[in-house]
């Protein structure tokens, strides 16, 4: 069935269509409409859905949720997410699987509710305290917000961590088709979880060992995990030229931008790749190794400060790797974009 939707809302029915049992939030401009969107669907199919009081109650709601087994979503953006850091750390240190949203909008502070990638170091590199990661996807259409909020769930059942979708306020605020159709729900036996069963009575769902060689026990344990997933779940799309002359990159609503970007360089007669990444973390290092050839720039393309910049940078220690953003709400221009490719040509060819 196609429905024409926001992206907001697509998150809602991807998390329906993953067998999502409970939704806890509050409403953040521009990521309100999730929470809409779960007051209406969740509560008409039977399932839990609690406005908390503030964003602190909702993620500390996740953790009892997700304790208890129950594949469990909440939303936000920037301003709430820093408020749920504290929840999330102790999420990823007790391992409990949930998906956590966040549409980017303008920071830092309260900003503005524009479009803006701002958030990729906290939510990519860990914003709360202590030594964890946690999986980022990040969709760069309505279509495959849908998709991955499926995979999302999936992936934090399979290694028992929260997962992050990040979007913005351009792909959650926009309307795009999406294909919905009844999925196989792969959810997995989760023997560990504290549910009315009295099997559970022994388990012990925590991040607290207060013995120092147990908790360094604990962390190696969460860290041999995160290496298996930097392993097996890095993703990346690569589309363009075979012998491009120029590698662009981007992520989110940016690599639509850089999309379009291709076209009209190749009426100009450049040729030019683009990879995507659709994971954040774990960063596709590998995909960009193979696919940068030596002596070939980069331009990695970003609506922030240059945060996406530095693990593209990480990625390809000895290649030229350039940058170019616009901040406040502003989408990068195509023409800026070509202006910035030419550039980079060119200092090339002078080198």
């Amino acid at each position: 069935m196609k429905k024409l939707v926001k992206g907001n809302e697509a998150v809602v029915i991807g998390a329906l269509v993953a067998g999502c049992d409970a939704y806890y939030g509050y409403p953040i401009t521009p990521a309100s409409e999730i929470a809409h969107a779960a007051s209406e669907y969740f509560l008409a199919l039977g399932k839990v859905f609690v406005q908390a009081e503030c964003e602190i109650g909702a993620i500390n709601m996740v953790f009892g949720s997700a304790a208890s087994g129950l594949r469990t979503l909440t939303a936000s953006s920037g301003p709430g997410i820093s408020l749920k850091m504290e929840g999330i750390s102790y999420l990823a240190g007790a391992q409990l699987p949930c998906v956590i949203v966040d549409v980017q909008r303008v920071g830092p502070g309260l900003g503005n509710i524009g479009p803006e990638q701002s958030d990729y170091f906290q939510v990519v590199k860990g914003g709360g305290h202590g030594d964890y990661r946690a999986i980022v996807l990040a969709p760069a259409s309505v279509e495959e917000t849908y998709r991955m909020t499926i995979e999302a769930f999936d992936l934090a059942d399979r290694w028992r961590t929260p997962v992050f979708l990040l979007t913005d306020a351009t792909l959650g605020q926009m309307m795009e088709p999406i294909d919905i159709r009844q999925e196989p729900i792969q959810k997995v036996a989760k023997p560990w979880a504290l549910d009315a069963s009295p099997e559970s009575n022994r388990n012990l769902v925590t991040s607290i060992y207060l013995d120092f060689d147990d908790m360094e026990a604990h962390i190696e344990r969460l860290h041999e995990k995160y290496r298996q997933i930097s392993e097996t779940e890095a993703q990346a799309e690569v589309s363009g030229a075979e012998d491009p002359q120029i590698v662009l990159t981007g992520y989110g609503i940016s690599s639509r931008l850089l999309r379009s970007t291709l076209e009209t360089l190749d009426a100009r007669g450049i040729r030019a790749a683009l990879i995507r990444p659709k994971t954040l973390w774990p960063f596709p290092t590998a995909i960009y190794q193979k696919t940068v050839k030596p002596g070939v720039p980069v331009l990695a393309v970003e609506m922030s400060r240059g945060q996406f910049v530095e693990d593209v940078r990480l990625s390809l220690p000895k290649h030229q790797v350039n940058w170019y953003g616009r901040v406040g709400g502003n989408l990068p221009q195509l023409e800026q974009i070509v202006a910035q490719v030419e550039k980079c040509l060119q200092e090339v060819s002078n080198a």
